[in-house]
């Protein structure tokens, strides 16, 4: 999978518009489902799956799987091949790799106050 282009840093951008923020809201929406992050894992881990192979690994129907894959691919995240009666999927948005690392980063440094240490 290709790496993000490269931008400048956020500090040197101009102020996020409201369109470019509302279309990040929206892609933060689509990400922020606990299945749809399984998902998307497991398919960074194998590159490309069945619907019926991520169903199986999540302990979910088929139709529940493509239903989530489905909001995935509306916000760009996801694509899809045909593979005779197979739909197979893979990321094909090379930044939400590196955004679900971060993500998983900051939940590894971050304790909420109150949290115990154990609980992670």
């Amino acid at each position: 999978m290709d790496t993000c282009k490269p931008k400048p840093p956020l500090p040197d951008r101009p102020l996020i518009s409201s369109p470019e923020a509302d279309r990040l809201g929206g892609l933060f929406k689509s990400l922020a489902h606990p299945t749809r992050l399984r998902l998307l894992h497991a398919l960074i881990r194998a590159g490309e799956l069945a619907v019926g192979d991520l169903a199986d690994g999540v302990g979910m129907s088929a139709q529940a799987v493509s239903n989530q894959l489905q909001r995935l691919a509306e916000t760009g995240v996801v694509g899809s091949r045909r593979n005779g009666l197979q739909v197979i999927y893979r990321i094909i948005d090379p930044c939400v790799p590196v955004l679900l690392e971060r993500g998983w980063c900051h939940i590894d440094e971050f304790q909420p106050k109150g949290a115990e240490a154990g609980s992670r």
